[in-house]
């Protein structure tokens, strides 16, 4: 008996070594992918024993966090140029694809019922359409009874890949708002109503409290929230809803590696059903880490999320990325970075 004790002790402390030693991953960033990256952690601590630890930070804290070498892997919606990649001695791939989505809070309406055009959201987020009953935007809802209602534009007040993207898509159809406002992580917005949240989870509390308001936020916080969305006027004049399909359709003509990083722009792609601020969300790792093991062990989460985490990316509206993608990112990105 006293040698079956002293064998499942010695049992007992080897498994706790080698838990121990299968540290957790980690990694910080961008918000907009949270809700995926946090289902397929949950997938893969169920299926190998790791976790992933992920702080949704915003992108520029993720950015700020990998060059200071305190998470394995940082996460940004906005792709980091190649010069930098270089300079910092990074590699940059795409997790995953989605798209952003303008969200307001308005009674009597259901989401997808009122539709609006670039030029039209560009002017309400500059302020220049200040109430919901403005003229121009009633000529695009014919036969809604639209209030007299003050638009309170609600944005992120961190730095945010969903802020760049939501910015370079109103500087691509409003030559206003590049002349005045531009593109960015963060920018100062000019709408004399503006408020500020922290994080997609901060705009989409802000929008579901403040009557009247008009925000922007990643589709998989629509859907948590029960949110109320717009139509968006695509480029090809078409008015469509956000889902995995119309983010499918944008992403279809991407050429990934024809820019550094593959950091692509989707906004305003081509195509009837594309929507127009569809984005990928980014990884970025270190060519040469400190912590080998640490980073080979992302490495790992990371090409079992693109085998296994297709239908729960399907199931949040996330579009996962095609095998013939993955298997590149694993040949030409993945084997920079040392083992």
């Amino acid at each position: 008996m006293l040698k079956l004790k002293s064998f499942i002790a010695a049992v007992c402390v080897t498994v706790m070594a080698t838990s121990a030693l299968a540290a957790d991953i980690t990694g910080a960033g961008a918000t907009f992918p949270f809700p995926i990256y946090a289902k397929w952690a949950e997938g893969y601590k169920a299926a190998t024993g790791t976790g992933m630890n992920y702080q949704s930070i915003g992108s520029s804290g993720g950015i700020k966090q990998i060059r200071a070498k305190t998470v394995t892997f940082g996460a940004t919606d906005a792709p980091v140029k190649g010069e930098e990649l270089d300079k910092d001695g990074m590699v940059q791939f795409p997790a995953i694809i989605g798209g952003t989505v303008p969200v307001i809070n308005l009674d009597g309406f259901k989401p997808g019922e009122l539709r609006v055009t670039g030029p039209v959201l560009a002017d309400m987020f500059m302020g220049k359409i200040s109430k919901w009953n403005d003229p121009k935007f009633v000529a695009l809802n014919p036969g809604k009874t639209l209030p007299n209602e003050t638009i309170t534009v609600v944005h992120r007040a961190d730095g945010s890949g969903t802020t760049f993207n939501w910015t370079d898509y109103l500087t691509a159809v409003s030559k206003e708002w590049a002349n005045s406002v531009g593109k960015g992580a963060a920018v100062k917005w000019p709408a004399p109503t503006s408020v500020g949240g922290k994080g997609n989870e901060g705009v989409a509390a802000n929008v579901n409290r403040v009557k009247g308001s008009l925000g922007y936020v990643e589709y998989a916080y629509v859907k948590k929230n029960k949110m109320t969305f717009m139509q968006i006027q695509n480029a090809d004049g078409k008015y469509v809803s956000p889902d995995d399909l119309t983010f499918a359709a944008a992403a279809a003509s991407a050429d990934w590696f024809s820019v550094p990083g593959m950091g692509v722009s989707m906004v305003n792609a081509k195509g009837a059903n594309s929507w127009p601020v569809s984005t990928a969300s980014f990884i970025l790792m270190y060519k040469n880490p400190a912590d080998k093991a640490a980073s080979a062990e992302a490495l790992k989460f990371f090409d079992w999320s693109f085998k296994n985490g297709k239908k729960m990316a399907a199931d949040l509206d996330y579009v996962s990325l095609p095998d013939s993608l993955t298997d590149q990112i694993r040949s030409k990105v993945w084997s920079q970075i040392q083992k």
